[in-house]
């Protein structure tokens, strides 16, 4: 039997962060869970709502390298849960690695991916295991393209990433900076078996995009992001084609920042107003969350709701197949659909199911069945078994015949 351990969760008190901590303390893996916060009042809040003894606080201002290594001390596991990570990300690898901390993250960002990566050689010296953007997209999406690629079809052509979101109780600046930020990077992809970026508004990218039926949560047209499946995906599984495109609910929000980007309002130089100083991205920021309660209401949007969908085209047995994985939820949290895979992702690598050391990406380390039996174990705990499994996979044969495949 393991022995339990002390688990650091920075951002704890995050929207991600507090999902991660609810399923971590649904489990027996860890005797100590330190939710640890720039906002110490409101560590100590949720400490004592959530009324467990294993938990407790601490304060971290993770842009200190210092203080961030203080309270990872003495932990065996490390997961960040906090952003923007193209900020962030590089500091706290830093700081894990140095204090020789297994580690994992939810980490979403290309810049940031590309950063943490290069730190791998530095992180299998200290002989630890980094497994970064553990999260929704990437994560989930990484593991289930795996599990489809090992299981499932003897050739694959293609993985097409497709996620939809909206209606989350409270959207934060740094949510809405990152997506500022993914709609003015280069954007990458994978075609024809090479690797390419896409320019978000221009005629590439444009061409990339695509109407998606969702389960549960209907159709809406999906554009490329600059996530980090499509750097590393191609790495590990063989294909010639590797995209991922989302949007953000309801249509006529997610609008409100296109247009915003497409003028060139969101410059980080600031310009004078009225005799102050003012960052044009910092005013579009709140001007796109001012504004967000307001389209939530004209266009009666109702509950939250949520789709992750990953697309596999292959051959097996010489015949043409497509499998359609897609995890939906409606009235559940976007912090759900990412921090308990997090979790999920920190348990697994203290129960030691995880392979190698360095910084690795989901599909280079997990193992996609621990990873789903891991989710039954824990929707078991819920009371959720049987029908109430989020994971629906569909099988369309070369004539386009659909059937629905049972795990």
């Amino acid at each position: 039997m393991l022995s339990m351990s002390r688990i650091v969760v920075l951002g704890g008190c995050g929207i991600v962060g507090t999902q991660a901590v609810k399923a971590l303390v649904a489990t027996d893996d860890f005797d100590e869970i330190i939710i640890g916060d720039i906002n110490k009042e409101k560590a100590d809040m949720y400490v004592a709502e959530m009324g467990d003894s294993r938990l407790d606080s601490a304060e971290v201002d993770l842009t200190d390298l210092t203080m961030v290594k203080k309270v990872i001390k003495d932990a065996d596991i490390v997961l960040n849960c906090s952003g923007p990570f193209y900020k962030l990300g590089p500091t706290i690898m830093r700081a894990v690695i140095d204090s020789r901390v297994d580690y994992v993250d939810i980490c979403d960002d290309l810049d940031a991916t590309r950063k943490l990566l290069d730190m791998s050689e530095s992180a299998e010296k200290a002989e630890i295991s980094a497994l970064i953007g553990m999260g929704s997209s990437p994560g989930v999406a990484n593991l289930l393209a795996k599990f489809c690629a090992t299981h499932m079809l003897d050739e694959v052509e293609s993985i097409d990433i497709f996620h939809a979101h909206g209606g989350e109780p409270s959207e934060g600046p740094a949510v809405v900076a990152h997506r500022i930020h993914s709609m003015t990077t280069p954007i990458p992809v994978y075609l024809n078996g090479e690797y390419t970026t896409v320019d978000y508004f221009g005629e590439d990218g444009i061409a990339l995009r695509e109407l998606v039926d969702f389960h549960q949560i209907g159709s809406f047209t999906c554009y490329p992001y600059p996530h980090p499946e499509t750097i590393t995906l191609p790495r590990y599984i063989k294909c010639k084609r590797v995209t991922n495109l989302g949007c953000v609910l309801p249509p006529e929000y997610y609008q409100l920042t296109q247009d915003i980007v497409r003028v060139g309002a969101v410059s980080e130089d600031p310009i004078e107003v009225h005799g102050q100083l003012v960052s044009p991205r910092d005013f579009a920021i709140a001007y796109v969350i001012k504004e967000r309660e307001r389209l939530l209401r004209e266009t009666k949007f109702g509950e939250q709701r949520g789709c992750l969908r990953i697309t596999v085209k292959g051959f097996e047995d010489g015949q043409f197949r497509q499998y359609n994985f897609q995890m939906s939820s409606v009235g559940q949290s976007m912090g759900e659909g990412t921090g308990i895979p997090a979790a999920f992702g920190a348990i697994l690598t203290h129960r030691k199911k995880i392979s190698g050391k360095g910084v690795l990406p989901p599909e280079a380390c997990v193992n996609p069945l621990d990873f789903l039996g891991l989710m039954q174990e824990y929707l078991s705990l819920d009371g959720m078994t049987g029908e109430g499994s989020p994971l629906i996979i569909e099988l369309i044969d070369k004539d386009g015949n659909r059937e629905q495949v049972e795990m």
